[in-house]
């Protein structure tokens, strides 16, 4: 199956019409045309901008300046320091309850039976204070985790799996210091879905350094926090792990009705949750485009749609390279446009009627986490 027939029934499956299809093929997302201009946020600081990317540092990207469906600037978030691990040394090991432990080198893992696929994540902490910029999109190639897992054995008392990175940090726990390795955990269940991968390259090369080289766990769907990087060990255990980045850190704390009962309620992150955020404006010669990107869980769409000022909503038009994992581009051509200022907002509608829903209807949190409701941007549009 080529590339672009694999695309499109990726498309299909992820429930983008036929339709919306033949309306965009061709058309690159976010590539602009000659004489093309991007017209001014009012909600972003005169001057703000991303710094380059720094090693151990958290890296935002300018969603303003996207250009391509494959993020050639994907961003980065590292607990502990960027490790870099001897390639020629490295091993993965596959241990616990299992009836076979094993260990692969990275020889052995591009030995072994390979795929692809198109994903795109944000940080568990993406929001608003930095215009959603801590996001990418790309294509992963890599081995199946559940084919790793079906080939040790996974015995019976097995209930979690807990992925360790190569990034060690010391941390202060009941007046003692010691010192951890980054890691986070999946169900039993969850880890046996087919689309999760041990991956090894990104957009055709080997990882990158500071996104896990030479291998990183892939769980699409979920925030990125779950796809541990410099992946080192995968462990089988009969208890939850509960280690800082599961149990204490990227917890998410909000009221919620539990069964007839307020009740403040804490969860890890882990599953994204349905949401769409408007990124550029552009002064196209006598009209004007907006566009963004809707990130979720996997689930497929109904609908993207735009509002402006206080008018209706109105249907956007998706990338029709987007698949069921990948983000999924849209854009609205905004026809009559008046001088001055704006405000526009985007939410999207799953096949399940979950719609995205303002952010004062949301429940109540107590933290930065899982940021999801609509985002307005107020923009100026020039004469």
């Amino acid at each position: 199956m080529t590339i672009e027939n694999e695309s499109r029934r990726q498309l299909l499956k992820a429930g983008v019409g036929a339709g919306l299809v033949a309306a965009t093929a061709g058309v690159p997302w976010f590539a602009l045309a000659q004489g093309e201009r991007v017209m001014r946020f009012l909600d972003v600081p005169e001057g703000w901008g991303p710094g380059p990317r720094q090693p151990g540092a958290t890296h935002i990207i300018d969603t303003r300046q996207l250009t391509d469906f494959y993020s050639h600037d994907f961003y980065v978030v590292q607990h502990y320091g960027q490790p870099e691990l001897d390639v020629a040394q490295y091993e993965l090991s596959l241990t616990g309850l299992v009836d076979q432990p094993l260990r692969f080198t990275l020889d052995d893992l591009r030995a072994l039976p390979s795929r692809e696929i198109d994903c795109g994540f944000e940080c568990g902490g993406n929001g608003g204070r930095m215009f959603h910029g801590l996001v990418g999109n790309a294509r992963w190639r890599g081995v199946s985790l559940k084919d790793l897992l079906e080939r040790a054995g996974v015995q019976s008392a097995g209930r979690e799996v807990v992925f360790f990175g190569g990034d060690m940090g010391r941390e202060e726990i009941r007046g003692r210091e010691v010192e951890k390795a980054f890691a986070r955990s999946l169900s039993l269940e969850d880890a046996m879905r087919d689309d999760n991968l041990i991956v090894y390259e990104m957009n055709g090369e080997p990882l990158p350094v500071h996104h896990g080289r030479p291998v990183r766990l892939l769980v699409p769907g979920f925030y990125g926090v779950a796809n541990v990087k410099w992946l080192t060990q995968i462990h089988v255990q009969d208890t939850r792990y509960m280690g800082r980045f599961m149990g204490r850190d990227y917890v998410t704390l909000k009221r919620e009705m539990v069964g007839g009962e307020e009740r403040w309620v804490e969860n890890s992150v882990a599953r994204m949750n349905l949401k769409s955020v408007i990124v550029r404006v552009t002064d196209r010669g006598g009209s004007h485009r907006i566009s963004g990107f809707a990130l979720n869980d996997g689930t497929p769409l109904r609908s993207i749609e735009v509002k402006i000022d206080d008018g209706p909503w109105q249907q956007a038009t998706i990338d029709p390279q987007a698949s069921q994992y990948s983000w999924k581009p849209f854009y609205l051509d905004w026809q009559g446009a008046s001088p001055g200022e704006h405000t526009l907002v985007s939410r999207v509608t799953d096949v399940n009627g979950q719609v995205q829903s303002p952010a004062d209807q949301l429940p109540e949190r107590v933290s930065y986490w899982e940021e999801f409701g609509q985002f307005p941007r107020r923009v100026m549009i020039e004469a």
